[in-house]
């Protein structure tokens, strides 16, 4: 379950284009069950209620064999009272723990193939599944969340051991100074609304909230006429809303009427300041400023406002800090939420320039009015929200879960007034909100100067939201695409194969998709073992910095025309490979692969850009000298690749990483460029509405003649013997600490042993709070917020591995390793027995299933199926292999490939913290 307390949360929202194979409209006019009345539609989503209040959203769409069951509960951090914060949160993870007709949560969703969460919010909860579509699988999840709704278990001793997971991640989020320095001004900006309180709750309350207490606020919130169900996907509508109303009409509201908030921010009267002093090695510096609630007309021109202050690289903030050096980085953002809120900026910077960071931030903020925002300026903006939520819409998964966002601030209708709002705004009345609410005495940073006379900015209430949507109409709705099952003889029978360039081999897979999407995963290969000596990191810089600049267009030319077309396009590298991936639309595909075209062939690599994303790279590794997860898994890498410094796949400390780094210059970038890459090796795959034949020729037409000095040659990765043992590494002050493990083995994925230890793996830490693992070191223990384990294999070379990991508090550390250590001996001792292994063979295939209907996923198995050589008969034969696995293979592999003696053990924190003292970091590598 994943937290949504942190406050990077964007809501993008935009319209998109109508498709083909649209439900019959008669379907939601057939006769409804009793007890459920039709509200409304609002472009292909309908709303219905039942008799207890509960509201029903339908989004039917057959492109993706899959169905997503949201429910929401309104009920945040903004609902708790005193002595509860937390409360919200603490209930989401209880809810996982069981209920009469699923006693063991976890288990059942994994039993279904269902990719779950639960996340809390300031004013709602969610919890979702998504599995393959089905009566089953659907009646599934709507059963659960009625059930699990008001008759979830919410036993003592559950509570004993989930609270100290859940102080477990509210540790995790003690070790970022950045996050904790955004919670204090969020505490000081809000001095009586419940906004300034983190999600995750206090420290204290977490650990002694009675379970009474716990009962009475689930009482109180968790009821049918607080709660809204979306159902998304491919499902049977007249059959889903029989399923509603059997599960959820029988459930009855609480005698008590449902509690309101009333509680206001009074306005702020004059600039508050926070210092935060924590062990960490980068400083940070933030700007809050009150605006009004995401209902309020003034909402969308903050929105549009944070975002031409912050982006990368047009931001006006971005070209004060970032372009002169200041800072590595900066971010802005509003909230949309149901009361007012606050629009919120941030950059990164050394400690010696913080205050004159913060200094610049203020008057770059403060003075708006002096160069006022263009129309240019919001525009680009405007397209990128466009953008952003015609992706989103192109997702009935996502827009299930995103509407319950919008649904917490008032009303799921907000969604699309949002986007009618946004449509209209301009520079003046963005320029209008700048002055209004980007000025000092609604402004909290790190320093207090008194004033005179009191100052204040009066935020405007909240709007009567029901009001406002009645009789909302919308537009058109969303159309699906065509009904395609993922399978890997469906994928087989559709793809096409052939060539482009000078070499590289395609796989195309033509179909009718939602939103006309197009996704696109280009591999090009390049250099080889003798040429990559001494030049990794040169390699990971090439392929960003092919974004940053061509002959004829500059990196923010290239954003905004990617903006206009509401594509992305994204470039990384590494040694041997750049990657390219595309998303678009039917229409716009030829467009973006001009830009593609030109941004490969025309690239200028410019000093500028290369100083600044030199900048953050090495700000990034700085700031993991002190970070318990990032020097812990250095450690481990190097203990399972432990190759000489001479030696290319040679893993470097985060210190000799840091001088790497440093070391590339723009000359290195051109020389790698000129003499390496080409199009004499690699793998094009497109899964989407796009004509096949006019993309080959496109791409033809700026990879034919495109060769590299240096010939391409595979770097292999032969398996070599892993460094075992234990090593602790010490980070004085951070709250919470990082176990892993791994072992290295001689496999391939086509070897018979691999399907035993993945479905193995898949019981012992792979399933998603339904493994062992998780069973005994989070559910019965209470040690670790996170904890589980992987099974990597190569196509290509005999190199395999596993992994463990957990989080824990540095002082259960010991209980940790112990009980982890004590699951993997009973595993390999007693191994799995028929039932559980049938279970977990049928969850895991439901989940390769459910990972394959995503479009931009499957596009880049196939081209990992073209550098392995391989049709995509092969998933099909692996999954064959996986539902024939016995008892017995599953034990044979393990006890062959997995030896404790033979582990690798990392254990990075506070792990000898004494009160009052500090321990010193480990010493550099060169001092030892």
């Amino acid at each position: 379950m994943s937290l949504r307390s942190t406050m990077g949360r964007f809501f993008p929202v935009a319209a998109i284009l109508l498709l083909t194979i649209v439900r019959p409209p008669t379907q939601a006019q057939a006769p409804l069950p009793e007890g459920v009345t039709r509200i409304e539609t609002v472009e292909g989503i309908t709303e219905y209620k039942l008799a207890n209040g509960l509201r029903v959203l339908l989004i039917p769409d057959d492109s993706q064999p899959k169905v997503t069951v949201n429910m929401t509960v309104f009920c945040g951090s903004r609902h708790e009272g005193y002595g509860e914060t937390g409360m919200a949160h603490l209930l989401e993870h209880m809810v996982f723990k069981g209920c009469p007709k699923f006693p063991d949560v976890p288990k059942s969703l994994r039993d279904h193939g269902a990719q779950f969460n639960g996340t809390t919010w300031v004013d709602r909860t969610n919890y979702y599944e998504t599995m393959p579509a089905g009566d089953e699988n659907l009646e599934f999840g709507i059963e659960l969340e009625a059930d699990r709704l008001v008759k979830s278990f919410l036993k003592r001793e559950d509570l004993m051991s989930e609270f100290s997971v859940v102080r477990n991640e509210f540790e995790r989020g003690e070790n970022d100074p950045q996050r904790v320095l955004m919670q204090r001004m969020m505490a000081n900006a809000y001095e009586w609304h419940n906004y300034g309180k983190s999600t995750i709750g206090n420290k204290a309350d977490i650990e002694r909230v009675p379970i009474e207490n716990l009962e009475a606020f689930y009482k109180k919130y968790y009821r049918p006429d607080n709660a809204m169900l979306v159902v998304a996907g491919r499902f049977d509508q007249a059959k889903a809303l029989a399923m509603i109303a059997k599960h959820f009409g029988p459930i009855k509201n609480p005698e008590t009427p449902l509690p309101k908030t009333y509680t206001e921010e009074p306005a702020q009267d004059g600039e508050r300041i926070v210092t935060l002093r924590r062990v960490g090695t980068v400083g940070a510096v933030g700007a809050v400023y009150h605006i009004p609630a995401a209902s309020h007309s003034d909402f969308p021109a903050c929105y549009v406002l944070a975002n031409v202050l912050s982006d990368d690289p047009s931001g006006r903030l971005y070209k004060a800090l970032v372009e002169t050096k200041k800072s590595s980085s900066v971010y802005g953002f509003a909230f949309a939420w149901h009361d007012p809120g606050v629009m919120i900026f941030g950059a990164e910077a050394e400690p010696a320039k913080t205050e004159e960071v913060r200094d610049v931030m203020i008057q770059t903020l403060e003075t708006v009015s002096d160069k006022p925002i263009t129309q240019e300026e919001t525009e680009r903006v405007i397209r990128q929200f466009k953008t952003g939520r015609e992706q989103l819409v192109a997702s009935s998964q996502r827009l299930a879960i995103d509407l319950s966002e919008w649904a917490g601030a008032g009303d799921w209708k907000l969604f699309f007034l949002q986007r009618d709002r946004m449509e209209k705004v301009t520079a003046a009345d963005v320029n209008r909100v700048a002055a209004k609410y980007l000025v000092r005495p609604n402004r909290t940073v790190g320093i207090f100067v008194p004033t005179k006379v009191a100052e204040r900015t009066d935020v405007p209430p909240t709007p009567n939201v029901g009001e406002m949507v009645k009789g909302y109409k919308g537009r058109d709705a969303v159309a699906a695409g065509e009904a395609f099952d993922p399978t890997p003889e469906n994928v087989e029978k559709r793809v096409v194969r052939g060539s482009v360039g000078e070499g590289i081999k395609t796989a195309f897979l033509t179909k009718k998709t939602r939103g006309e999407t197009v996704n696109v995963a280009l591999n090009i290969r390049f250099g080889n073992e003798e040429t990559f000596k001494g030049k990794a990191i040169t390699a990971e810089f090439l392929g960003p910095m092919l974004l940053r600049g061509t002959k004829t267009r500059t990196r923010q030319q290239i954003k905004d025309e990617l903006d206009k077309l509401g594509a992305q396009l994204s470039i990384s590298s590494a040694m041997g490979s750049v990657s390219v991936r595309i998303q678009a639309t039917q229409k716009t595909l030829p467009a973006v692969l001009d830009i593609l075209g030109d941004v490969l062939r025309n690239p200028i690599f410019p000093e500028a850009e290369f100083e600044i994303m030199k900048r953050e790279t090495l700000d990034a590794l700085d700031k993991g000298r002190t970070e318990p997860q990032v020097l812990a898994q250095f450690a481990l890498r190097r203990k399972l690749r432990p190759y000489a410094p001479d030696n290319v796949r040679y893993v470097p400390t985060v210190e000799e990483e840091i001088e790497r780094n440093k070391a590339v210059t723009v000359a290195d970038l051109k020389g790698m460029y000129d003499s390496m890459l080409g199009s004499g090796a690699g793998e094009l795959a497109a899964i989407g509405d796009f004509d096949a034949a006019a993309i080959t020729k496109q791409f033809d037409g700026f990879l034919k003649g495109w060769t590299a000095k240096v010939p391409y040659k595979r770097i292999e990765s032969p398996s070599v013997t892993t460094v075992a043992g234990t090593e602790q590494i010490l980070t004085p002050d951070k709250a919470n600490a990082i176990y892993v493990a791994g072992v290295g083995f001689p496999l391939t994925d086509a070897d018979p042993e691999y399907a035993p230890l993945l479905v193995g793996n898949y019981i012992l830490g792979g399933a998603p709070l339904a493994s062992r693992l998780s069973n005994r070191v989070r559910g019965k223990d209470g040690l670790s917020y996170g904890v589980g384990s992987a099974v990597q294999a190569s196509a290509l070379d005999p190199a395999a591995s596993m992994f463990i990991f957990a989080i824990a508090n540095p002082q259960n550390m010991a209980k940790v390793d112990a009980a982890i250590a004590e699951e993997l001996q009973l595993f390999l001792d007693k191994g799995v027995t028929k039932e559980e292994l049938e279970g977990a063979k049928k969850a895991y295939l439901q989940s390769r299933q459910v990972s394959r209907s995503n479009d931009a996923t499957l596009a880049v198995q196939l081209a990992s199926a073209i550098q392995a050589g391989r049709t995509f008969a092969f998933e099909g034969e692996l999954e064959k292999r996986l539902g024939e696995v016995s008892p017995e293979n599953v034990k044979a592999a393990f006890g062959k490939f997995v030896i404790p003696k033979y582990l690798a053990i990392i254990q990075a924190g506070d792990l000898k913290k004494e009160i009052g003292k500090e321990i010193p970091p480990p010493p550099s590598p060169e001092k030892k």
